[in-house]
């Protein structure tokens, strides 16, 4: 009797061990009884009833998608290529994997449609200077849509725009001649300056005596520090002064 007992004791162990199913961390296991979805079991060991029950496992963690490089229209007639990725979350395991045939695809279908509508809408300055914003917009639209599938779309990202060779050349002579502007501005302004505080200094050395002899000295002192090639002849303020009395 032992002798049978054994084997029969092995053979209850495996059948029991069948019933028992382990779902990893951050997974979900949805249920099936009889094909027809029962229930939700969470991460840890759990008993199905095999083989009236089977287990659909779901990646409930973030995931990122790419969308791929899509050729669009600008507002402004401007062709360019854009992609980007996306960011998302299934939140509803039963609605993603029942309600909807591979929520990936349509996801990404969804963003790929959303990024070219947006990008068909602005102008290409906008698309340039408001990257973060349109991202946004299109991350709104997209988001509308995934959660009817039970998926939640944490963020929308977009990586490159490229843009026509010619265009990128047209933006340069822009960028150029915007700067250029700018550096003669401020040199009109710094000469506009000068201007006033030379007529100051004017007016502050001829209004007091001897101010301007002192700042002939100091000028030949400047330019006396190399006087190899240099003469300097000096006549006092008084020479012409006494020239216009006689006259």
């Amino acid at each position: 009797m032992e002798f049978l007992t054994f084997p029969i004791i092995i053979i209850v162990v495996i059948f029991l061990v069948k019933f028992f199913r382990v779902i990893p961390e951050g997974y979900k296991g949805l249920v099936l009884f009889l094909g027809k979805y029962s229930r939700t079991i969470e991460p840890g060991l759990n008993i199905v009833f095999i083989p009236l029950e089977t287990v659909s496992v779901v990646d409930i963690r973030e995931q990122v998608m790419d969308i791929p490089t899509q050729e669009a229209i600008t507002g402004d007639n401007v062709s360019c290529m854009v992609d980007g990725i996306v960011r998302f979350k299934v939140v509803d395991a039963s609605v993603a994997m029942f309600k909807v045939q591979n929520f990936t695809n349509q996801i990404s279908a969804k963003a790929q449609t959303a990024l070219r509508d947006v990008i068909g809408s602005i102008t290409l300055d906008e698309i340039l200077s408001k990257r973060a914003q349109i991202a946004e917009h299109i991350k709104s639209i997209v988001d509308e849509a995934a959660g009817q599938w039970g998926v939640d779309i944490l963020a929308i990202e977009i990586q490159n725009i490229e843009i026509p060779a010619d265009m990128k050349r047209a933006m340069a002579q822009q960028a150029e001649a915007e700067r250029d502007k700018k550096a003669r501005i401020i040199k009109a302004e710094g000469e506009r300056d000068a201007a006033v505080k030379l007529t100051e200094a004017a007016q502050i050395l001829s209004g007091a005596k001897g101010a301007l002899e002192l700042r002939t000295l100091q000028t030949l002192k400047e330019i006396s520090a190399d006087p190899s090639e240099k003469i300097i002849m000096t006549l006092p303020n008084t020479f012409f002064e006494a020239f216009g009395g006689k006259k």
